[in-house]
């Protein structure tokens, strides 16, 4: 599958592909924008195209398999996310929240985990990573991109909102208007014939990698590989896919990495082939240049 990155934001990230962009029978070919205001408390929703077949994962987590046919008659919250990408990361929060306040009335949440790197298409990363950040929804392993395409989806985070016929009716892309999506939520489950649904908006407080981004952060994402890393500072030159012994740089520049000990780079990372060794980062935070340094024992 050929792959084509753009440039990325501090809220989606776009996954561009020669076959997704030229999709036949693709299940909506246009997606209209909400046409309200978030401050509505019952926005207009259009019909946008119908639930795609969920049937391309190649395993579930926290559930057995879901169709669309098992899901007529329930509202459906789908987001595609993955484990590594910080904008995928910052909606969990809210939409585990979602998921607990809104069972009851009808909503089932679903998350499709569709890799951006090939290691986020084992399926046993893909357990660890639901276990330790407490995902208990079902979890659908995208890894072949079945259910990305039949979505012709191309972005994380990615969000669709499905009601009770099987109709999507509103979708988000990137991170934030987290109050307007939960007004759909409540909107659609009452649409459903739900009642008694609480009508205030959930409040949460993201923490740790989860907690929004600030306006003090003023260094992009650094990666540690030959494929997609920039910014390498160590005298010797990078070497792709064999061993190589770094030294640190007198100086580290912002924004800059370096290595020091024996390294076998790849494309999506790096291995410690002897010990010691260890990785070390430039960034700003709080305004203020910080460097980081991550010594390494064993391999």
């Amino acid at each position: 599958m050929a792959e084509m990155f753009q440039p990325i934001d501090h809220y989606r990230r776009r996954f561009l592909t020669s076959g997704a962009m030229a999709l036949a029978g693709a299940p909506f070919a246009a997606l209209d924008v909400l046409t309200a205001s978030a401050a509505k408390a019952s926005p207009t929703l259009k019909t946008e195209g119908t639930l795609p077949k969920l049937n391309g994962a190649i395993g579930w987590l926290n559930s057995p398999a879901l169709s669309r046919e098992s899901l007529r008659g329930k509202v459906v919250l789908v987001d595609f996310w993955t484990y590594t990408c910080i904008n995928s990361l910052r909606p969990l929060p809210y939409i585990k929240r979602w998921a607990e306040k809104y069972k009851a009335a009808g909503l089932v949440v679903i998350g499709v985990h569709t890799p951006e790197f090939s290691f986020e298409k084992e399926p046993a990363n893909v357990k660890n990573a639901v276990r330790d950040l407490k995902v208990a929804y079902p979890v659908a392993i995208d890894s072949d991109y079945r259910i990305w395409q039949a979505f012709n989806n191309e972005y994380w985070p990615a969000e669709y909102l499905v009601d009770g016929q099987g109709r999507i009716r509103y979708h988000h892309f990137g991170e934030g208007e987290y109050d307007e999506s939960e007004r759909v939520i409540n909107a659609l489950l009452k649409e459903n014939g739900a009642t008694g649904i609480d009508p205030s908006l959930a409040r949460v407080t993201p923490e740790g990698i989860e907690a929004a981004p600030s306006e003090d952060i003023r260094s992009p994402e650094t990666y540690v590989g030959h494929g997609r890393g920039e910014q390498f500072a160590s005298p010797e030159r990078l070497a792709r896919d064999s061993r190589t012994t770094y030294s640190p740089p007198t100086k580290l520049a912002l924004n800059h990495w370096a290595l020091s000990g024996a390294w076998k780079v790849g494309e999506e990372g790096a291995v410690l082939e002897t010990a010691p060794g260890s990785i070390a980062v430039t960034y700003t935070w709080c305004w203020r240049p910080r460097r980081m340094v991550r010594p390494f024992a064993s391999r």
